[in-house]
């Protein structure tokens, strides 16, 4: 199964970088935004899609932030292409899928998630400088 998300970034008054993740009530977990491509749709696309949907904020892509495989609960094969992203407006707004969204300092937001794919892909992008997975 293939899916697409993102690693929303923004930074507050210079600040340090924060990053948006999601809460789920079904799962009463943590995650980065992310869902399953639909029929004829690209990973780009997807990607803001489901943004979009679970933290009700309109982004542009910045650049490839990697990949994760991993087996869903169903014991499916997944893999989720992620992307940094900027947003540039929009507003959370609590639904069946996802009731909250925090944005965290990096470090916190590692810990928080529930999964270790999500935490692994976290861990491996650079924030400070806005380039993608670090060392490339």
């Amino acid at each position: 199964m293939e899916a697409a998300g993102g690693i929303v970034v923004r930074r507050l008054d210079g600040g340090p970088p924060l990053v948006a993740v999601v809460h789920r009530p079904t799962y009463d977990d943590w995650s980065l935004p992310k869902g399953k491509l639909q029929a004829g749709e690209t990973p780009e696309a997807a990607a803001l899609r489901e943004v979009r949907e679970e933290t009700g904020l309109e982004c542009r892509l910045d650049s490839p932030a990697g990949q994760v495989s991993y087996t869903d609960r169903h014991g499916r094969p997944k893999v989720v292409r992620y992307w940094l992203m900027h947003p540039l407006g929009g507003a959370s707004v609590p639904n069946e899928e996802v009731d909250e969204v925090r944005w965290m300092p990096l470090a916190e937001a590692v810990e928080a998630l529930s999964y270790p794919h999500d935490r692994e892909m976290l861990a491996a992008v650079d924030l400070d400088g806005d380039r993608g997975v670090r060392g490339e």
